[in-house]
């Protein structure tokens, strides 16, 4: 059953919350609110800092490719982890450790030169998703849990409007800070408040930590994607957000995940198709902030206009793509939205100015809608009902071995072909591989 976004479900429910769920509800509301600052701040100038101290592509592409070898070897154990132990006190603890991190983002520029920053940001993300990890597989369980089916619509919708509105907010106000303050103080000063955002998410989670997990009746099942935009443990937030893991509370379930006999027939064709796609898709996103920082110059409130329009877009086109969806069906929704996401490092490869900047960014947020929407509901749709976790499993694995691939392949391309041409390629990618989806049966 897909979650649709409308402005009812938005801006109130079509009946009275049960007394037992507005606190919980109140502490989902105000983890997201502090966590879209988290997001605005320190998780959406990483990236771009990076850039500034002189990071190279492949250094860029660390911060996305490390997290991504963690994800590969430790979400199997952290899943396994997770079945033996009350949810809700992991989730409090694995972020309270993760978030630790944002701390000594602030605390680097006084501390280390540019060239040892740059090691230290991709030690410390390293570090920071291990318990991350955990973090994000255990929240998914946890969200599953504290809100009932009927009501996850409403909740989500909240949830995501709060994340997009005041992610552009903050990465506005941040974008000013960087351009009227000294380099140090204006990073410090971002991933100060950053930090805070952190903490005070964190602190909303510790009331929602008695909550000890999704307990289904007979064989574990996964009925719906959540559909949730946050992602929890996650920083590899780099230009844009791809909030593409989907049931990762698959991970915590008491079966055998892994299941090489779900490979076999047309799911193993679709994993293949969407292997192609995310490593296209993530061939681009270290090439970005180099090339908006050296080849177009811009300043940090020049960028933050480009995130701001394309969270915009992603929110306004989140409204609508319910009817889309319900007129072409999930799995051309998923080729359709990937086919013009692949638009976005073309047209960045050819930009001349902020004008065209802003505009490639609101047809990258409309496009990034339609895949994010459609991508999870169309995978359940080819999953039996009754199975679904060993097939999530290997959907997220797969994923993470293609963002490992993509941030790799990425800076080797910018090197042996130049910036320009790396762009194009990736666009050739993600071209074939929503040309795949829309093919596949």
């Amino acid at each position: 059953m897909a979650t649709k976004i409308s402005l009812q479900t938005i801006f109130r429910p079509t009946r009275v919350v049960p007394e037992e769920l507005r606190p919980i509800f109140f502490h989902l509301y105000w983890d997201i609110a502090w966590f879209g600052i988290l997001s605005g701040s320190s998780i959406s100038f990483l990236s771009v800092y990076a850039a500034r101290l002189g990071a190279s592509a492949f250094q860029i592409g660390l911060l996305t490719a490390g997290p991504a070898v963690i994800g590969l070897a430790f979400t199997l154990p952290a899943g396994r982890w997770l079945q033996a132990r009350p949810v809700g006190g992991a989730v409090f603890w694995s972020a309270l450790l993760a978030r630790l991190g944002y701390l000594f983002f602030a605390l680097l520029p006084f501390l280390l030169t540019p060239t040892a920053q740059i090691m230290a940001l991709v030690a410390l993300v390293l570090l920071m998703t291990l318990p991350g990890t955990i973090l994000a597989i255990g929240f998914n369980a946890l969200y599953a849990s504290a809100v009932p089916l009927e009501w996850r619509g409403h909740v989500v919708g909240i949830r995501n409007a709060l994340l997009a509105l005041i992610y552009v907010v903050t990465s506005l106000l941040c974008g000013w800070l960087l351009n009227n303050l000294d380099f140090a103080a204006g990073y410090t000063l971002i991933f100060a408040l950053g930090f805070i955002g952190a903490a005070m998410s964190t602190f909303h989670l510790w009331f929602l930590r008695d909550i000890t997990g999704e307990t289904v009746p007979g064989p574990p099942q996964i009925r719906e994607v959540i559909g949730d935009l946050a992602r929890p443990g996650d920083i590899r937030v780099l230009g844009i957000t791809l909030r593409t893991n989907i049931g990762l509370r698959a991970f915590t379930r008491g079966v055998e995940t892994l299941q090489l006999k779900v490979l076999r027939g047309s799911y193993g064709r679709l994993i293949v198709a969407f292997l192609i796609f995310h490593i296209a898709l993530y061939i681009p996103i270290p090439l970005f902030p180099l090339y908006w920082v050296e080849r177009l110059h811009f300043t940090d409130g020049d960028i933050s206009l480009g995130t701001a329009a394309f969270h915009c877009a992603v929110l306004f086109g989140s409204l609508f793509v319910g009817k889309v969806t319900t007129l072409w069906g999930n799995r051309h929704v998923t080729a359709v939205g990937a086919l013009l996401l692949s638009l976005y490092p073309l047209l960045t490869g050819y930009m001349t100015g902020l004008g065209m900047y802003i505009l490639v960014s609101i047809i990258g947020g409309l496009a990034w809608s339609l895949v994010g929407a459609a991508i999870g509901n169309y995978l359940l749709e080819n999953v039996p009902a009754t199975e679904r976790p060993p097939y999530l499993a290997w959907y997220n694995l797969a994923l993470n071995l293609a963002i490992l691939l993509g941030s790799m392949i990425g800076p080797v391309l910018a090197d042996q072909v130049g910036l320009v041409a790396a762009l194009t390629i990736s666009f050739v990618g993600r071209a074939l591989g929503g040309l795949a989806i829309w093919l596949l049966k």
